[in-house]
């Protein structure tokens, strides 16, 4: 059920406060997200804005805490009010546009949606909202005068993790984990054998979706992604790459009860963000610049620099790449910064579906 809670919001946004406090003394019931308030007010006295999670939210290690990074820079150094909410597993698209409509609701004058999952409801709700500025990352779909769509490459970082695990496997066999069979994680399975394959042809790649959409709980199971992970290393793979948001935890897991066998994280470096009993099984993560995107978005429509339609942060402009932290990776790192300026002359060319 929603949660609304205001705390402390800036004088600018009183009004809005005293809405959501009326939804029944700061916290109001309706159907299956978690909403809450807070602020920080900078002294260039920054804008509202209005953050929508994917499954997992805060604390998810991966996907959604980029993008919380991204939100608690534009709070430091932009003085932004900010009022955060959480999909729940699930939910429907009412749910969704019920969230977003909230966040508009609640004085926001940047609404961020993250996850292609909001794509029908961003594009409904932004044609309510015309002098909102909404962005969505992961989705050029959703789109609107007043939609821009913060999208990535992530098949070109996924190539370089794939070529880390192909240079990096002993066994000749390497896994591949996705929390939810869609589109957009195929990128990530199609950029990473294509990378096997390139650092070392003949690599076996093992591939294992956690749910089919529309079940999207397969980004916030790691009991689920540590059975899979198991399944794969019974098989004979001895590298595992997890797509999976906050079930990677369980694969992380896996591999560190299979002695001789290595993770690669997604999205963030998930080297400085695990727990340290499975830290030295990390070799590398694909990095999926979410921060920057948010940042960037909310920059833009305070300085009123803000423009429709999609951005691309790939390899080229730094908006995704590969991770260095750990011990693992430094000897194969020449090897990876190679493909990396093949890829960025366009001498390589990295698939975008299976």
């Amino acid at each position: 059920m929603k949660r609304v809670r205001a705390t402390a919001l800036v004088a600018g946004l009183a009004a809005a406060a005293m809405v959501l406090t009326a939804c029944g003394g700061g916290s109001s019931t309706a159907g299956g997200s978690n909403t809450s308030g807070s602020s920080t007010a900078g002294a260039s006295g920054g804008i509202a804005v209005g953050l929508a999670y994917d499954i997992g939210g805060r604390g998810d290690k991966s996907f959604n805490d980029s993008a919380a990074k991204g939100l608690d820079k534009a709070k430091s150094e932009l003085g932004v009010t900010v009022q955060e909410s959480e999909a729940q597993p699930n939910e429907t698209d009412a749910d969704k546009e019920e969230r977003l409509r909230t966040l508009a609701d609640g004085g926001a004058k940047a609404v961020v949606a993250v996850g292609f999952a909001y794509s029908g409801p961003l594009a409904k709700v932004a044609k309510d909202y015309p002098d909102v500025k909404f962005a969505i990352v992961d989705d050029a779909a959703a789109t609107g005068d007043n939609i821009t769509n913060i999208v990535f490459a992530e098949n070109e970082s996924s190539f370089l993790v794939g070529a880390a695990a192909a240079l990096k496997t002993k066994s000749g066999t390497v896994g591949f984990i996705g929390g939810v069979q869609t589109p957009l994680i195929e990128k990530f399975q199609a950029g990473y054998a294509a990378g096997a394959q390139a650092a070392k042809p003949g690599t076996k790649v093992l591939v294992q979706y956690l749910t089919q959409a529309p079940d999207f709980t397969g980004f916030n199971d790691p009991a689920k992604g540590e059975t899979a992970a198991g399944g794969l290393l019974d098989q004979g793979a001895d590298v595992v790459y997890q797509a999976a948001g906050g079930s990677g935890s369980g694969v992380f897991k896996a591999v560190a009860a299979k002695p001789g066998s290595l993770a690669i994280g997604v999205d963030s470096d998930q080297y400085v963000s695990a727990d340290p009993s499975v830290q030295g099984i990390i070799l590398t993560s694909a990095l999926k610049n979410v921060d920057v995107g948010v940042f960037d978005f909310i920059k833009a429509v305070g300085d009123g620099s803000v423009k429709p339609g999609s951005t691309l942060y790939d390899l080229k402009n730094d908006g995704v790449g590969y991770a260095t932290s750990g011990s693992l990776i430094g000897d194969i790192s020449p090897q990876l910064d190679g493909y990396k300026a093949k890829i960025v002359d366009g001498s390589i060319k990295v698939p975008t579906a299976p």
